[in-house]
């Protein structure tokens, strides 16, 4: 929004803008703010920025945890949402060493930011493109409770199956399971909110491709934004999930990415579209190559494909990540590639035919992921493919232009899987993390800060009677 602090310090004066809520992401993807009155905005905030507790965020430091955030002023929007007029701005994380600034090296957006400087540096590409779809619920009603004596979930949603026989203010406009892929209205109930948030989305640059009703019943949606950058796009996730929830909360709804919130209805994603280009040009595309792919591509897919057991720490960092990615459900399990193929890990878009278009989708990652290092670790893998040309087909990953879930069992097994939980997620990432590394990208305080969590999760979850096993075994 703005090009400099004076700038901003202009319009906030000339817009009567009264709050700036300054904005860190935290190792799980989550936004933090402080928020300060616009008398206090300064040009000295560039220097001095705002000191914060770092160990908070979960950021794990071999120095002391106290940091200190300073905006980055071209991210900065006005919130819709606030009573007082705010403007948000999103910081990046600085750490004091020998009475200088430096940038924090776990920062996830610098992280971001160094993930394409390495493609730059190496004469790679010049420009990272990545587009993501978000799928999620938008729900009615969630309420649990976690006791020792008392395990409880419910969530409820107007348009679902299972509201077709409640007898106060019933329409009847409900959704069958696993039939609410692109339905119109009045059966899709969240169009008007989802027009809603992608109007502001494009009002603070957010580009919008479309939006429209997913596959599960009870009220699963996609909107997919335009491609960008790795950190353009870390931010634009950031910017689109708050606008999300907090238009959802306006409208008295309640919304959801979690991969699998309902045991039998489709489960939620965040495929990743990949393209790179070079000097102008989109270098994936070979009109002589397999499915119109270059070189390049190859060797790309060939280092995610090699790398994807232990990229799952960081695009798929949840317990809840491995109830999705089961066969059966349209989640992808098996490490292989092919054309319009949805049962492979990477698929490469079959109606993509001119040169811009020509990409590949990774379909594993979801959206409990923290964006910008789900991004960069994806293209770290990339990297590493390109770099050492790993070709996916010498590996064994295919082309598979078949329904793999069709395969008889012992062809099945030749084919490696992903993780199936997130103990065995942080097991390869323990085995599997010296690419991303490379450049100083990845620390290996992150990563094993990374495992640490994730382990911290499982445990958590593991340990809780399900109450499942309360019909199974109580009675014994």
């Amino acid at each position: 929004m703005f090009k400099t602090i004076q700038e901003m310090i202009s319009y906030v004066k000339k817009e009567n803008i009264e709050i700036i809520d300054l904005k860190v992401c935290d190792m799980l993807g989550i936004w933090h703010r402080i928020s300060i009155t616009s008398n206090k905005l300064d040009e000295s905030i560039m220097e001095k920025g705002i000191g914060f507790d770092g160990s908070s965020y979960h950021f794990l430091t071999v120095e002391k945890s106290d940091m200190v955030m300073i905006p980055d002023v071209s991210t900065a929007y006005i919130d819709p949402f606030r009573s007082y007029k705010t403007i948000n701005v999103i910081a990046n994380i600085y750490v004091i060493k020998d009475n200088q600034y430096l940038r924090f090296s776990d920062d996830p957006r610098y992280v971001a930011e160094k993930t394409e400087n390495l493609f730059k540096k190496d004469n790679i590409s010049d420009e990272i493109l990545l587009g993501p779809e978000y799928e999620f619920y938008v729900l009615d009603h969630m309420s649990y409770k976690i006791s020792d004596h008392h395990l409880e979930v419910k969530i409820d949603s107007e348009q679902a199956q299972w509201s077709s026989s409640k007898t106060e203010n019933n329409l009847g406009l409900h959704v069958r399971d696993h039939g609410a892929y692109h339905l119109d209205s009045p059966l899709d109930h969240s169009y008007d909110l989802r027009t809603k948030v992608v109007v502001e989305a494009e009002k603070i640059n957010i580009p919008i491709k479309y939006h429209h009703s997913e596959n599960g019943g009870p009220g699963q949606v996609e909107i997919e934004v335009n491609f960008a950058g790795v950190k353009e796009m870390g931010d634009r996730t950031m910017k689109i999930k708050h606008l999300l929830k907090n238009t959802a909360k306006s409208m008295n709804k309640t919304i959801s990415f979690m991969p699998k919130p309902f045991s039998n209805e489709l489960g939620s994603g965040m495929h990743v579209h990949i393209q790179l280009k070079h000097q102008g040009k989109y270098i994936f595309f070979d009109k002589s190559g397999y499915s119109g792919l270059s070189k390049i591509a190859h060797y790309a897919i060939g280092g995610i494909l090699k790398h994807a057991k232990s990229l799952c720490a960081f695009t798929n960092p949840s317990t809840n990540s491995y109830k999705r990615l089961v066969p059966g459900f349209e989640a992808p399990v098996t490490l292989a590639y092919a054309t319009a193929n949805r049962s492979a890990v990477i698929r490469i878009p079959g109606y993509t035919i001119q040169e811009d278009e020509k990409r590949f989708e990774l379909r594993s990652p979801d959206a409990m992921s923290n964006p910008y290092l789900c991004f960069s670790a994806i293209m770290m893998a990339a990297y590493d493919g390109i770099k050492n040309k790993i070709d996916p087909s010498l590996l064994g990953f295919g082309p598979y232009d078949i329904n793999l879930y069709d395969l008889p069992a012992s062809e099945q097994n030749k084919i490696q899987s992903l993780p199936t939980n997130l103990k065995e997620a942080a097991s390869e990432l323990e085995n599997d993390y010296e690419y991303l590394l490379v450049g100083n990208v990845f620390s290996k305080i992150m990563i094993d800060n990374q495992i640490k969590q994730l382990l911290t999760e499982e445990k958590e979850i593991s340990k809780l009677p399900h109450p499942k096993e309360f019909e199974l075994y109580y009675n014994r």
